[in-house]
């Protein structure tokens, strides 16, 4: 898939743009010269961001501050662009967020507020604007989900099964969509530098400690998997041994090990 020309200029939709992966995928996008409409719930952060887009790179960018965590929210994206006559290309699901702790002891609604947004708003607006890909035969879905994707994950129970979800998901999107020329994609980082890891009271983890990823270069991994047709993205050499360990450990094990990293380090007492 190339690039947007002049003549035939391009939309994508970004979800979770005001920071993080989102916020540069949004730069790399419209650097390859799409327009672009951001979603997310921090508008000041939107349109300091729009503001920065317009003038480096000369694309129209539409703010939209939503919260997507409610069930109308999507439907409501999609009449509004709709009656606007945008037309979105691509779709970037990116918003999401994490919660550590045990089940049992984390707020119901903040974990149903999870699924919503992780799984029940990315599958929302993905079926939204689909049908238009298809009918024009061009653009795609960018779904951004996690290496926790391919594990069980002890402490964070509903993030890392929301994030199975996602990959399996795009898995079967991109096979039913094999014989277009759309793209879909599943972006599966690692611990990465942004926000997600304070939102998460992840910072002190074992796992982040073991190191994080800019941003940046996770976004464009992902950015630039999507353009060559690629189904699975999973940006660092780290990661994808990670990742093809998962896959050969056995579950009893891995279970085990996400235990021990989504857990905090025992804090020792300070010397006097």
């Amino acid at each position: 898939m190339s690039t947007p020309s002049l003549h035939e200029p391009q939309t994508v939709l970004v979800t979770g743009a005001s920071s993080g992966i989102g916020r540069d995928l949004a730069h790399i996008f419209a650097d390859g010269g799409y327009d672009l409409v951001l979603v997310a719930r921090r508008e000041a952060a939107l349109r300091t961001l729009a503001t920065d887009l317009t003038s480096r790179h000369r694309v129209r960018v539409q703010v939209l501050p939503r919260d997507l965590t409610q069930p109308e929210t999507p439907r409501t994206i999609h009449q509004h662009l709709t009656d606007e006559g945008t037309v979105i290309d691509v779709v970037v699901n990116n918003a999401g967020f994490g919660l550590r702790g045990r089940f049992a002891d984390l707020s119901l609604e903040n974990q149903l507020r999870m699924i919503a947004l992780n799984v029940s708003a990315l599958t929302h607006l993905t079926r939204l604007f689909l049908p238009q890909m298809v009918d024009r035969n061009r653009g795609g879905i960018l779904n951004v989900a996690s290496t926790a994707a391919f594990t069980p994950g002890p402490l964070m129970a509903v993030y890392y099964a929301t994030k199975a979800y996602v990959l399996s998901f795009t898995e079967a999107l991109a096979t039913e969509l094999a014989a277009t020329d759309l793209r879909v994609t599943c972006l599966a980082p690692g611990p990465t530098a942004t926000e997600f890891a304070t939102a998460a009271d992840m910072e002190e983890s074992n796992l982040f400690r073991l190191g994080t990823l800019p941003s940046m270069p996770v976004a464009r991994a992902g950015y630039d998997g999507w353009q060559r047709g690629r189904t699975i993205v999973v940006p660092g050499l780290v990661n994808k041994v990670s990742v093809g360990s998962m896959r050969l450990a056995p579950r009893f094990l891995l279970r085990r090990v996400l235990s021990f990293l989504n857990s905090k380090r025992p804090k020792t007492a300070e010397k006097r």
